[in-house]
């Protein structure tokens, strides 16, 4: 393929008005333009992600326009940088819109926040904080719109749960990854729940991984129904992709909460995970909107 044909081929897959010059500091892009199959492998799977929180965008929009997002377990930032380039830019100039990347590893804060002064991203900030931090800093406003954590390790994701249930966020975006505190409770529990012939499910070590993550999922999904939120689960990507791709968006809609609230601790008690309860916490009494 000639270079001509190589820069289209380029500019085909990047989205209309998207910046060059920020997917070249991504690193998304090489310095003359070019795209390795890793890049556009991130780059898919990022775009498709705004697919998802595009339209919870203009719900919150059609509402107001100070729109508020925090990205916890940010890293470096990828996801928040290309939500400002392709939607939040448009409003930088009124000021009425800002993004929030929340990150513990202080270099990655620094080198987001340069970066973003760098590109005239006033709308961007980025906070060594910890979720617990995050909670109460002054630095962030007291409720948030939407907040994300896409691939936030093991109980980083429930640590951004219950950030977005404190800000009481209309909407949480979650792509969950390498969770291992369930199974290793399953594990621990093993011997007590030998009577119960559902424990075949985690019998063997494989098992144990493999249904861990999938119940961790499980829980996290009736823990938001019980605080109000309809929840909706569907792939982020294709498996040829990544296998950590469950995508979890949950919006409020203070829906009924006794049900999912009875039916959490059910599982938890089924399966032993009853000191789980406050990792997994739901309102008290399960009441009913």
């Amino acid at each position: 393929m000639s270079r001509n044909n190589q820069d289209v081929q380029t500019l085909l897959e990047l989205r209309p008005g998207q910046s060059l010059e920020l997917l070249k500091e991504l690193h998304i892009l090489t310095r003359d333009g070019k795209i390795n199959q890793d890049s556009r492998r991130k780059l898919k799977q990022v775009y498709h992600l705004y697919q998802f929180i595009e339209p919870l965008l203009e719900q919150v929009a059609a509402d107001h326009a100070d729109i508020t997002l925090v990205d916890h377990g940010a890293g470096k930032s990828y996801l928040g940088f290309i939500l400002y380039d392709l939607y939040f830019r448009q409003r930088q100039h009124e000021n009425k819109a800002h993004i929030y990347g929340i990150e513990t590893r202080d270099e990655l804060v620094q080198r987001s926040t340069e970066l973003a002064h760098k590109l005239g991203f006033p709308g961007m900030s980025f906070l060594n904080l910890s979720v617990a931090d995050s909670i109460v800093s002054d630095r962030l406003p007291q409720k948030i719109d939407v907040v994300t954590a896409l691939h936030a390790c093991n109980t980083a994701t429930d640590d951004a749960i219950r950030f977005a249930l404190e800000k009481q966020a209309q909407f949480i975006v979650l792509v969950p990854c390498c969770q291992a505190e369930v199974a290793s409770m399953l594990r621990k529990n093993k011997g007590k729940a030998l009577a119960n012939p559902l424990t075949e499910i985690w019998r063997h070590p494989l098992h144990t991984r493999e249904f861990g993550s999938q119940v961790t999922n499980v829980l996290r999904c009736l823990q938001l129904e019980a605080h109000g939120y309809q929840v909706n689960v569907t792939e982020l990507v294709g498996w040829e992709h990544s296998m950590k791709n469950e995508l979890i968006i949950a919006s409020y809609k203070d829906l009924p909460r006794r049900r999912p609230t009875e039916r959490l601790h059910e599982v938890l008690q089924t399966l032993g995970l009853e000191e789980m309860s406050s990792r997994f916490f739901t309102p008290a009494h399960g009441q009913d909107a």
